[in-house]
């Protein structure tokens, strides 16, 4: 397995060299400076390819595998196979990737939101911070901020009730912090920052597009770009839902293991393959994490192994430490380790770890929410201790 580093770019808080000293070896990064929509040009792609690449004097070599991500406009999640022109501008960028040889494209197709926390930076019992999830203050912005169409009937009385505590226990800034962190799209989001009134507008444009139709404008996609991807010798992996279940009554297509069955059963291109995300799926109890690697192990090109741990009735959640949580993480390396055996050196599973804590001195510094270098390096040390465990090192 090989491990990797997302970097966010020549801006980031955590340097190139920085990377190096963690011991990763792959970079995973994106051209996050081009709009959503505008298809990147070879030029772009070779010139962040050189920046990864190019190797100092008497400085370990970086390699760019992982494209995480090409963002799908919104236009294809609502019309499916009609955005004739956006999914050309998304194979026109596929192509100068490949063109370029990096090998894995990550993706993912959650509608109006993307990954979505509340509280960026929730204090733990060791004084560290974490990202959470708090199903209550989720509703309070849902009912009393957003005031969504339909919120009201979504929610139990209990819920409501609930809801409202929070909604009056929040001051001016937690209201304006709540409806930056949900709307204003986090870190490597592929989804536009959007007001309120835009946020509406948007979620209204999803009436009466349900899980099946979604799905269906998905397998649309994937029938357009998994040819062009498997021609060129690149794997398209998508990323889970996070959190995997509806949110502002949206309906998400990428949360269980029949999620996938059903794409991979649709399109059954090799290119068509998984990012597999421990936090993301862990957050749903009924989601066998070793089951589900060991299912679609061969369509796993790319792995983020972090853990969650699921709070009260489970609607709540928080990033733990990788080896902490609801995760298995011996179990689930067993399981990509089995398949990682049977690949050539070229091909085998990148994997990075994901949503670190903010600690020590990274509470002092300016900081990527969820990606702080220091809580990120704790946990690709552990991750990096189980294989040599397993007695398979990671490169």
């Amino acid at each position: 397995m090989r491990q990797g580093w997302r970097w966010f770019g020549p801006d980031a808080p955590v340097a190139l060299d920085e990377v190096r000293q963690t011991g990763a070896t792959n970079i995973v990064s994106s051209l996050h400076q081009v709009p959503i929509g505008r298809a990147w040009t070879e030029a772009e792609v070779r010139e962040r390819q050189a920046m990864i690449e190019t190797t100092p004097s008497a400085r370990s070599p970086l390699t760019w595998s992982v494209v995480e991500s090409i963002p799908i406009p919104d236009a294809v999640k609502r019309k499916g196979g009609q955005a004739t022109a956006e999914i050309e501008a998304w194979i026109a960028s596929l192509e100068a990737v490949a063109a370029c040889g990096i090998p894995i494209v990550c993706y993912n197709f959650m509608p109006v939101v993307d990954w979505t926390r509340t509280d960026l930076d929730h204090e733990i019992d060791t004084g560290a911070t974490a990202m959470r999830f708090d199903h209550e203050k989720f509703a309070a912005f849902d009912l009393f901020i957003l005031q969504r169409d339909g919120a009201d009937a979504a929610y139990s009385q209990e819920d409501k009730a609930r809801a409202r505590i929070a909604f009056e226990s929040m001051s001016e800034s937690d209201i304006a912090d709540i409806t930056r962190n949900i709307t204003s799209a986090l870190p490597g989001s592929t989804t536009e920052p959007l007001t309120i009134p835009e946020f509406r507008d948007r979620l209204a444009a999803y009436a009466g597009i349900d899980a099946a139709r979604l799905r269906q404008h998905l397998i649309e996609f994937l029938e357009a770009v998994a040819p062009v991807a498997e021609a060129r010798g690149v794997k398209l992996t998508l990323h889970p839902d996070d959190p995997p279940r509806s949110l502002f009554g949206l309906p998400r297509i990428a949360s269980t293991a029949e999620d996938y069955a059903a794409l991979f059963n649709a399109v059954p291109s090799l290119a068509n393959g998984m990012c597999y995300c421990t936090g993301s799926l862990g957050v749903r109890a009924d989601n066998d994490l070793p089951a589900i690697a060991r299912r679609f192990a061969s369509r796993i090109h790319f792995a983020h192994l972090r853990a969650t741990k699921r709070e009260g009735d489970g609607r709540s959640f928080h990033e733990s430490a990788h080896l902490e949580g609801d995760v298995d993480m011996v179990a689930v390396l067993k399981e990509l380790v089995a398949e990682d055996r049977n690949r050539k050196s070229d091909e085998t599973i990148v994997f990075r770890s994901d949503h670190g804590h903010r600690m020590l001195d990274d509470l002092n510094k300016t900081t990527t929410p969820g990606y702080p270098a220091i809580g990120r390096l704790r946990g690709l040390a552990e991750l990096r201790g189980i294989l040599h465990a397993l007695g398979a090192p990671p490169t």
